[in-house]
C-alpha cells in the first residue's frame, strides 16, 4: 500500500544541487522536510502525494524535482559542449520536448503560479521555459505550444483533455516525465475530475515513463486521494506514496459572541455588521468569506455605506468581469485593500499577500472547506492562521461551535472518492476518436485504469461507445447523433471533420447557468424611480460589468433597481444577451439570488451538531443566547437526542403543521419533503406544501395531523418508513422537473446536445427544447438509456442526495419521538420562516420578512395561553 515518508533536513547536501542550496540560503530560508521527500521520491522514480497546509511551500515542492532535473540535464549538456569544443560559452535551451504538466483547478491559479515560479528560474539563471495554456490563450500561442512546447506548461483539466484530442498528442506527450496536479482534493470531488482521471490515463499509455506529484490540502482519506495518482491495472489498487508535512501552527478560531440580539433565522448577519467593521479595522487585511454570490453583494453594500473611515474595501466573486477580479487580485497582492468581501472565488491557493485575518459569514458548512479558507492567513506555515466565524442565526452558532472543535482536532470531511460518471465518459471516448482511431478492447482497458472508473463493467463501456456512434437504440435512426463510426479493422473514427469541431468547442464538464453580461451605461431621458417605466434611449456598449442570471433578470421591469457588482443599479432594457443598466439610489435594491450558490452542510459536521444538542452539559460553551432558546425548547417541547427524529406538530392560522429534525442539510431534507408530502396525501392529510432548510422539514395543510397522530390515522413509523426511497422516489422523480433539468446537463456534457457552434450559440430555448424532446423519447422508447443512467446517478448523488438520505431513514427507524404542541417551538420558528421566502429575491428576504419572525418568536416564547 502507501508509504508516509518524511526526511529530515540533514539530507540537504545529498539531495539539493549547490545553486538551488546557495538560492535558499540567500533568502535566509531552508528546505522543508517534505520539499526533500519529494525530491527524494523523484530520484527513486515514483509517484507521490504531498498532504499539507496552506503556506507550507506545496507549489515549490511540487516542481522542485523538475526545476533541479532540468538544470542537471542542462549542467550535463554544457560540459559535453565544451568537452567537444562547440559550447558557445552560455547556457542552452533545452530541446527535448515538455518535461512538466502543471494542472490547475483555476486559470488564475495556473496563471498566478506561472508568475511565482519565474522567479526563482530568474534568480538562480535556469535555461527553463515555462508557459501557460488556458481558455484566455490567444489561438496562435496555443498553435506554437503544440509544434515548440516549452519545458514546463500550466494549464487546466479542460486544456488536457483538448491536447489529448488532437493528432499531435503522442508528439507532444512523448517526452513527458511528471505531472503536477495543484489542490488535488478540489479536483477529485466533481465531473472535472472524472474528465481529468481519463486524461492521466491516456497520459499514462503515451508517456509510461510519466509520474505523479499530487498537492492537497488536508484531506480525510489520503489513501483514496492518492490512488487518482497511479494507473489501477487490471483492476487492482495501487497508490501513490504519501508525504505528510508537519509542523503547521495550529489556526486560531474563534467564534464572536455578538453584543446584539442574535436572530433566530435568517443568513444576512446584519445584527453583527458594526462588529464585522471593527474587526477589518483592527487588522491590516482580512478576508470575508460568504458562502453566495448574492450574500457577498449585500455585505460589500452595508459595509460600504458604514465606511466614515474610508477604509479600501473591495468585492470578488466569480460572476464579477474578469478584468474587475483581476484589480482587485493584483491590489491584494500589493496590500492596498483593508477588506475583501469574497466567495469561494478565493478559496484555492493563490497566494493574495499579506492576509492576517479571515472572517466567515454564516455557518461554514464543513471543516475542510473552513480550513481552506482560514489558511488563507498567515500564509506561512509557523505562524497560526486566524479567523473569526459570524453565525448568522442561532442554529449557526451550532455548526459554528462543532467546526471549531472539529479544526481543533484537526478532523476533516472531505466526500470520498466518486464514481465515474458515464456522460464524462462519453465525452473521453468522443476525445479519443478525435485524436486517432481507437479499438474498443484497448480503451475498455485504459479507462480501467483511471481511479473513478476502475470498477467500470464492459456492458456499460459498450453502451457508451454505441451511445456515441448512434445516440442509442431510440435515436439510431437519426443520423445527427452518429458521431464516429466504425472502419473495417474494428477502429472507432469520427464521421465527419464537423464532428471533431463541435468537440473542441463543447469540452468540459462545467454546464454554465444561462448567464447575461451587465453593462453599465447612462441613460438618456427618463424617470428615476423603480416604477417609472423605461427610463429612455440606451446607447450601445457600455463597461462590462460581469454576468448574471437570466432568471433573476426575467422577473425585473424596466426601473427596478438592484445590487450588482458593488453598486446600485437601475434595469433599462435586455437587448439579446446584454442587459444595460444605470447607476441608481435606491435605499430597498433586490439583491440577485445566484443558482447553486449554497454548500450543503457536510455529514460530519451535522453528526456533530446532533451529539452537542443531546449532550446538554456541552451547551455551556454556547453562547448565553443560545443556551436560553435551547433551554426554552426543552421546557415546551424536547431537544432531540443523537439517534432520534424529533417530529412536532401544532396548528397555527387555521392550518396544521407537522415539523421534524434530521439534521441531514438542505438537499436531503428537500427530498424528504416531497415524499412525506406524497404520502400524507394518501393518507388523506390534506398537504399543501413544505419547505426545508439544513435542520429541519416544515409541511404544512388543511387535515388535523395532531388528532390524526394521536389516533392511529397517520403512523410516524409507517410514514418515515426507508421504503419511500423505492416506488415513492420513482413516482415523484417521473414527474419531476428536476429529473429534466439533470438530463439536460448530462446530455450537454456527453455531447449528444451542444450549446456552441462555430459563428453561433444554442439559445437557451432551443436547448431546453432539444433536451426536452430527447428526454421524452428516452423515456418512452428506451428507459434503460445511458443518459437517463447518468441522470439518475447525478441526482441521486447530488440533487436528491439519496444515500444520506437513507442513512438517515435507517438511523431514526423505530426511534420517532413526537410531541403535540399547541403552537409553534422555539426550534421550528427557522424552518417556519422559510415558508414565503422563494418569492423574495436572496438575502434581501431577511428584512422583508422580520415581521413575520418577531410574531414567530413572540408565539414561540409566550407560553401562557
Amino acid at each position: 500500500m502507501t508509504r508516509r515518508i518524511l526526511k529530515s533536513q540533514a539530507e540537504t547536501p545529498a539531495l539539493l544541487p549547490d545553486r538551488f542550496k546557495a538560492w535558499f540560503a540567500a533568502r535566509g530560508w531552508s528546505p522543508r522536510a517534505h520539499q526533500l521527500a519529494l525530491l527524494e521520491k523523484a530520484r527513486e522514480d515514483a509517484s507521490a502525494l504531498l498532504i499539507a497546509p496552506t503556506g507550507a511551500g506545496k507549489t515549490l515542492a511540487g516542481f522542485l524535482p523538475t526545476l533541479v532535473e532540468l538544470s542537471t540535464e542542462a549542467a550535463e549538456r554544457k560540459a559535453n559542449e565544451k568537452q567537444s569544443l562547440v559550447s558557445t560559452g552560455r547556457d542552452l535551451q533545452r530541446t527535448g520536448g515538455l518535461h512538466t504538466l502543471y494542472i490547475s483547478p483555476l486559470k488564475a491559479l495556473a496563471v498566478d503560479i506561472a508568475r511565482n515560479l519565474e522567479r526563482p528560474i530568474a534568480e538562480m539563471g535556469l535555461p527553463i521555459k515555462v508557459e501557460t495554456r488556458t481558455g484566455d490563450t490567444p489561438v496562435s500561442r496555443r498553435q506554437r505550444q503544440r509544434r515548440y512546447p516549452p519545458d514546463v506548461l500550466l494549464t487546466t483539466p479542460e486544456q488536457l483533455a483538448l491536447l489529448l484530442s488532437s493528432d499531435d498528442a503522442p508528439f507532444l506527450f512523448s517526452s513527458l516525465k511528471r505531472i503536477v496536479l495543484d489542490e488535488l482534493h478540489a479536483l477529485v470531488t466533481s465531473k472535472r475530475g472524472d474528465l481529468l482521471s481519463l486524461g492521466l490515463a491516456r497520459l499514462w499509455r503515451l508517456a509510461p515513463q510519466m509520474r505523479a506529484i499530487g498537492l492537497s490540502a488536508t484531506v480525510a482519506q489520503p489513501d483514496q486521494l492518492a490512488r487518482v495518482l497511479v494507473p489501477q491495472p487490471d483492476g487492482r489498487e495501487a497508490a501513490a506514496d504519501i508525504v505528510v508535512a508537519g509542523g503547521a501552527a495550529p489556526p486560531q478560531v474563534q467564534m464572536l459572541d455578538t453584543r446584539e440580539r442574535l436572530p433566530w433565522a435568517g443568513h444576512s448577519a446584519r445584527h453583527a455588521l458594526p462588529e464585522i467593521y471593527e474587526l477589518i479595522k483592527a487588522n491590516k487585511t482580512t478576508l470575508v468569506f460568504v458562502n453566495t454570490r448574492s450574500q457577498a453583494e449585500m455585505l460589500f453594500q452595508n459595509l460600504w455605506s458604514m465606511n466614515d473611515d474610508g477604509l479600501a474595501i473591495a468585492l470578488h466573486h466569480g460572476s464579477l468581469d474578469v478584468a474587475q477580479r483581476r484589480k482587485v487580485e493584483d491590489a491584494m497582492s500589493a496590500g492596498r485593500l483593508r477588506g475583501v468581501v469574497c466567495t469561494s472565488s478565493l478559496d484555492l491557493g493563490v497566494d493574495w499577500g499579506d492576509v492576517d485575518l479571515v472572517v466567515n459569514i454564516g455557518a461554514p458548512k464543513g471543516s475542510s472547506r473552513l480550513m481552506q479558507r482560514i489558511g488563507r492567513a498567515n500564509h506561512r506555515l509557523d505562524e497560526a492562521s486566524r479567523a473569526v466565524l459570524v453565525p448568522a442565526n442561532r442554529f449557526e452558532v451550532l455548526e459554528c461551535r462543532v467546526a471549531i472543535d472539529a479544526i481543533a482536532e484537526n478532523a476533516q470531511d472531505t466526500p470520498p472518492l466518486r464514481t465515474g460518471a458515464l456522460d464524462v465518459l462519453a465525452q473521453h471516448v468522443l476525445g479519443c476518436a478525435c485524436g486517432e482511431p481507437f479499438l474498443s478492447d484497448e480503451l475498455y482497458a485504459e479507462v480501467r485504469t483511471a481511479a473513478p472508473y476502475a470498477e467500470l463493467s464492459r456492458p456499460d463501456f459498450d453502451d457508451v461507445v454505441d451511445f456515441v456512434a448512434s445516440g442509442g437504440y431510440a435515436l439510431k435512426t437519426y443520423e445527427r447523433f452518429a458521431r464516429i463510426k466504425e472502419d473495417k479493422e474494428g477502429r472507432w473514427r469520427v464521421a465527419n471533420p464537423k464532428v471533431r469541431q463541435s468537440y473542441r468547442m463543447n469540452v468540459g464538464t462545467i454546464v454554465e447557468d444561462d448567464m447575461l453580461k451587465v453593462r453599465l451605461v447612462r441613460s438618456r431621458g427618463g424617470g428615476q424611480g423603480k416604477t417609472g417605466g423605461s427610463t429612455g434611449v440606451i446607447a450601445r456598449g457600455g463597461r462590462l460589468l460581469g454576468e448574471i442570471e437570466e432568471a433573476f433578470i426575467e422577473g425585473l421591469s424596466p426601473g427596478d433597481t438592484f445590487v450588482f457588482s458593488g453598486e446600485v443599479v437601475r434595469y433599462e432594457t435586455l437587448v439579446e444577451d446584454q442587459v444595460y443598466v444605470s447607476r441608481a439610489h435606491d435605499k430597498d435594491p433586490k439583491v440577485p439570488s445566484y443558482m447553486g450558490g449554497k454548500f450543503p452542510l457536510s455529514t460530519y459536521l451535522a453528526e456533530r451538531v446532533r451529539r452537542l444538542l443531546d449532550d446538554g452539559r456541552a451547551w455551556g460553551g454556547l453562547p448565553e443566547q443560545v443556551r436560553d432558546w435551547l433551554s426554552l425548547q426543552k421546557d415546551v417541547s424536547r431537544v432531540p437526542g443523537v439517534r432520534e427524529l424529533l417530529v412536532e406538530s401544532f396548528p397555527r392560522a387555521n392550518k396544521h403543521y407537522l415539523v421534524c429534525y434530521p439534521f441531514e442539510g438542505r438537499l436531503a431534507h428537500q427530498t424528504l419533503g416531497m415524499l412525506l408530502t406524497r404520502r400524507l396525501e394518501r393518507m388523506r392529510a390534506r398537504p399543501l406544501g413544505f419547505v426545508a432548510n439544513e435542520y429541519a422539514v416544515a409541511i404544512w395543510g388543511l387535515g388535523d395531523l395532531s388528532s390524526m397522530i394521536r389516533d392511529g390515522r397517520i403512523d410516524l413509523n409507517a410514514l418515515f418508513d426507508p421504503d419511500m426511497l423505492g416506488d415513492d422516489l420513482e413516482a415523484w422523480l417521473a414527474e419531476s422537473a428536476l429529473m429534466k433539468r439533470t438530463f439536460r446537463n448530462c446530455a450537454i456534457i456527453s455531447g449528444l446536445i451542444t450549446r456552441r457552434h462555430t459563428g453561433e450559440e444554442k439559445s437557451r430555448r432551443q436547448v431546453l427544447f432539444s433536451t426536452d424532446l430527447v428526454y421524452d423519447v428516452l423515456r418512452k422508447h428506451q428507459a434503460d438509456h445511458v443518459l437517463l443512467r447518468a441522470a439518475r446517478a447525478d441526482a441521486a448523488t447530488g440533487l436528491l442526495d439519496l444515500r444520506r438520505l437513507s442513512d438517515m431513514l435507517m438511523r431514526i427507524h423505530g426511534r420517532i419521538t413526537h410531541r403535540e404542541l399547541d403552537r409553534v417551538s422555539p426550534l421550528a420558528v427557522p424552518v417556519m420562516l422559510e415558508i414565503g421566502r422563494e418569492s423574495v429575491y436572496g438575502e434581501a428576504a431577511d428584512e422583508l420578512l422580520a415581521e413575520a419572525a418577531d410574531e414567530l418568536v413572540k408565539e414561540a416564547m409566550d407560553r401562557s395561553g
